[in-house]
């Protein structure tokens, strides 16, 4: 019989938590950076650094200038105390990088020692070569560097998000009902019957609607947690949302 992990709701659950997620750790630190602001900020810069690659790209910049750039941008950010004019009030992760990422191309108008950014010291390992794949794949839009950014922030966010409810599951044993069940998340709607799933599963149809129900709630709860960790108070939350998913209209 399918089952699922128990919730909470997900007002309090991100209220209770928001104290301590990443990117406010970050913004406490202000001019005093700590180890534990350090790793919360890395953290973010792997989950998110994606989209900024497709900006460089997008602004024009070839294949080597966007990988040495991006490199580079991370090797500063994550090297030098970039935070301390970070405004508290207005700290949201993404328009921190954004903001960062245009004053640092503005500031590297010199490419004739590009081979030297980063000082040989890579601390962001970035996979470029994936990237670039990616890149060209939906190179073909017309979307601005900054909608094209947006709208890959949003992929990102729901890749993290999927990534988290997966390893729930697994955490329980259930890895292959997650195989399953994942498919209502991702496939279009009607792509998929609960009646195969059930088949796949061994268990009834109405087992699998609970437990689908359960999937998109425990979902939606792990969409706004994971928001949180990107945005400096819980008010902004829902802008996120709908300034982010906004991106899939454009």
């Amino acid at each position: 019989m399918i089952t699922s992990k128990g919730t909470t709701d997900s007002a309090r659950a991100v209220a209770g938590q928001f104290a301590a997620t990443r990117w406010t750790v970050v913004l406490s630190a202000g001019q005093a950076p700590s180890p534990q602001a350090g790793r919360a900020l890395e953290e973010l810069c792997r989950a998110y650094w994606y989209p900024l690659y497709a900006y460089v790209r997008r602004r024009g910049y070839d294949v080597q200038e966007a990988e040495d750039l991006t490199q580079e941008f991370f090797a500063r950010l994550l090297a030098k105390n970039y935070l301390a004019d970070v405004d508290r009030t207005k700290g949201r992760f993404r328009s921190f990088l954004l903001g960062s990422l245009k004053h640092f191309l503005a500031n590297e108008r010199d490419r004739a020692h590009a081979a030297k950014r980063g000082g040989g010291q890579t601390l962001l390992s970035l996979d470029t070569q994936t990237a670039e794949t990616r890149y060209r794949s939906e190179s073909a839009d017309e979307l601005t560097p900054e909608k094209l950014l947006d709208r890959q922030w949003a992929l990102a966010l729901l890749d993290q998000v999927l990534d988290r409810l997966q390893a729930e599951f697994v955490a329980d044993g259930k890895g292959a009902q997650f195989s399953q069940l994942k498919l209502f998340l991702t496939e279009g709607k009607g792509t998929t019957s609960y009646a195969a799933v059930a088949t796949k599963l061994q268990t009834t149809e109405g087992a699998v609607k609970v437990a689908v129900h359960r999937l998109r709630r425990r979902y939606r709860e792990l969409l706004r947690e994971e928001i949180s960790h990107t945005v400096a108070t819980p008010a902004e939350i829902e802008e996120e949302i709908r300034h982010l998913f906004a991106a899939f209209a454009s």
